[in-house]
């Protein structure tokens, strides 16, 4: 059996998508199962069972001589949530009693970690493990993630083999229920389709003009792309940036949107809202040489050929991954 946390989200879903169409069919999906929106992605998967997120370290304990390999995506993900609480409990110590547990059963495991974790990116997007310490997040959600980085880092008893992925910014099918926090061609494509024009954020730094802040955007494909090669190499355990390694604009973005539309660029900027202006990354660009020098050859989708698949294969008919 594949376990697979985060199941019935976006990322999670996509996975065990790629997981099925490699004829990987005795998943186990983990999640809280509690949203009807974000269940629609589980729909023509095929699973041996779904289990709890509050359930799975006891089902672990149990069943563990079956599993083979432990995907943990799960996690709380907004980035506008300031209680500290919450990250504390879904996102660090549950990740780490999940690392505990691969540990004590010999279970490979690869977990989500975040570019958030870069903060302002005044120390670079370089993910060797020597960097990790200096990296300073600029909300609780980052710093969640860097402070599972740094407790990996730092135990002795490891999984045989482990990976962390610093996710950059993941677009792609299965994101319908993520609101606010869904990625920009997700909106922008709304947006299109009610008003014929996209609003982006205002810039509020005089180095960056309106609709210059830079992202590494990534296709979902590609990263679970990634993720199948991390579970069938199984070696060179590490922290990995999971980006293209070539940052876009938010113009870009939009304009390749609005051309996958067949409908003209109509941009509009706004003030950037007040409770994320101060925590705002306006540059992030993957180093991607450590996991290409261990053997993932794969070319990323480009921006353009990315946002066109997703646009005219999912969003246009409403479909899911």
């Amino acid at each position: 059996m594949i376990v697979v946390t985060g199941a019935a989200g976006f990322i999670g879903s996509c996975l065990i998508g790629k997981l099925n169409s490699n004829r990987f069919l005795d998943v186990v999906a983990v999640d809280d199962f509690s949203r009807a929106d974000k269940n629609k992605n589980l729909e023509g998967k095929t699973l041996a069972s779904k289990i709890h997120r509050d359930e799975f370290h006891d089902w672990l304990k149990k069943n563990h001589r079956l599993v083979q390999f432990v995907f943990h995506i799960g996690a709380r993900t907004d980035t506008t949530e300031f209680d500290v609480s919450v990250f504390d409990r879904l996102n660090l110590e549950y990740s780490k009693n999940v690392w505990n547990l691969c540990v004590e059963f010999g279970l490979p495991l690869v977990y989500a970690s975040s570019a958030a974790t870069y903060g302002n990116g005044e120390q670079g997007y370089d993910d060797s493990h020597e960097m990790i310490h200096s990296l300073k997040p600029l909300n609780p959600y980052g710093e969640s993630k860097h402070q599972f980085d740094l407790w990996a880092l730092e135990q002795e008893r490891k999984p045989y083999f482990w990976a962390g992925l610093k996710f950059f910014n993941v677009y792609g099918p299965n994101e319908y229920h993520k609101g606010r926090m869904a990625s920009v061609i997700f909106h922008a494509f709304n947006q299109i389709n009610n008003t014929g024009k996209v609003k982006l954020f205002r810039s509020h730094r005089h180095d960056y003009a309106d609709g210059f802040q830079l992202r590494d955007f990534i296709y979902v494909n590609d990263v679970t792309d990634v993720c199948f090669f991390m579970m069938n190499q199984r070696k060179h355990s590490g922290i990995y940036n999971l980006g293209t390694a070539k940052a876009r604009t938010f113009n870009d973005l939009v304009h390749t949107v609005f051309k996958s539309m067949n409908r003209p660029s109509n941009i509009e900027y706004i003030d950037m809202p007040a409770d994320i202006r101060n925590t705002y990354q306006y540059f992030t660009e993957a180093k991607m040489e450590k996991l290409r020098s261990i053997g993932f050859a794969r070319p990323f989708h480009s921006l353009e050929t990315g946002v066109e698949d997703y646009v005219n294969r999912f969003l246009l008919q409403h479909r899911y991954a």
